[in-house]
């Protein structure tokens, strides 16, 4: 890398995608790039996954940068939903860097967040967690449990959410929605009996289904009363994980800092929610920046 410019790199890896940006070593971003999900290693054909992710998130954004050769970095930052300590040998492996960093997706998206301030950041995708830092360093999390124990008002959780209510109603047992024929619509199946055992299928994993979260939307700015409370209930729950990491972090303040980041918040259903519950304001800049923000941490270390 002699004679190079010092390039950082910074990578938000999560269930649904991998974003990865380059940047000079003023932070200033150079190129981005995207490829598919990343998060697990572990399952069957898990790790080439994730290479195929990683390398081709990089690829694009180093040549989105107008770079040639293969990429090489002064320093990276990889941020990973699902924890890192799965990821951190692979990624030596596939990134060439002199400082490199493996993380979880929820601290690059909390530097990102607040610019590096203390406070709390509130990642509702797929997924969901809260994560925070006090004055003093310390950091703490809420959520983040996975789809079978958590991820409350995430995208999963609201399309689940979702079929729940048109279940309840064709039992006679809930009120009746547009969300049934919005979802059958959407899915191609005939009753929802079928769309029921089709999101059991392998043909249909977690970010797929995730990716019905806008019908909810929908539906609601349509006026649809079960739509409506579906997202009221998610922006609760998210506020809910906010809340609980003010009360172990910031005991004492009167303002904390709470920030809101993730595709779940495009909604402005759920963005009302959540602010009626936790006074909060945007991200300031997107997690992978906030990775790029940790890589220069780490070049000037």
């Amino acid at each position: 890398m002699s004679g190079q410019p010092k390039l950082l790199l910074g990578v938000d890896g999560g269930q649904s995608a991998t974003l990865a940006a380059v940047a000079d070593e003023e932070a200033r971003i150079l190129g981005e790039g995207e490829a598919g999900p990343c998060n697990h290693t572990r399952a069957k054909g898990g790790a080439r996954k994730f290479e195929r992710a990683l390398r081709g998130s990089i690829q694009a954004a180093w040549r989105k940068a107008g770079l040639k050769g293969d990429p090489q970095f002064a320093a990276a930052c990889l941020g990973f939903s699902g924890g890192a300590a799965d990821k951190r040998e692979l990624a030596r492996q596939i990134v060439r860097a002199r400082k490199l960093y493996v993380t979880t997706d929820a601290e690059v998206a909390l530097e990102g967040a607040t610019g590096g301030e203390p406070g709390i950041v509130v990642i509702a995708g797929t997924g969901s967690i809260a994560y925070g830092r006090d004055r003093a360093g310390e950091t703490a999390r809420a959520g983040g449990w996975g789809y079978l124990f958590g991820d409350e008002g995430s995208a999963f959780d609201i399309v689940r959410q979702a079929l729940r209510a048109v279940l309840l109603s064709e039992e006679g047992r809930g009120m009746s929605t547009s969300l049934r024929g919005a979802l059958l619509e959407s899915t191609g199946a005939a009753t929802v009996d079928e769309l029921l055992h089709l999101f059991y299928t392998a043909d249909w994993p977690r970010d797929r289904i995730a990716a019905l979260a806008p019908l909810v939307d929908q539906a609601a700015a349509q006026g649809d009363l079960v739509a409506q409370r579906i997202l009221r209930n998610a922006g609760a729950s998210l506020a809910e994980l906010a809340l609980g990491l003010r009360r172990v972090l910031f005991p004492s303040k009167r303002h904390v800092l709470i920030t809101y980041t993730g595709g779940v918040f495009a909604s402005k259903g759920v963005r009302r929610a959540f602010a009626r519950h936790a006074p909060c304001e945007p991200a300031r800049l997107p997690p992978v920046q906030g990775a790029v923000l940790i890589a220069r941490q780490l070049l000037q270390a």
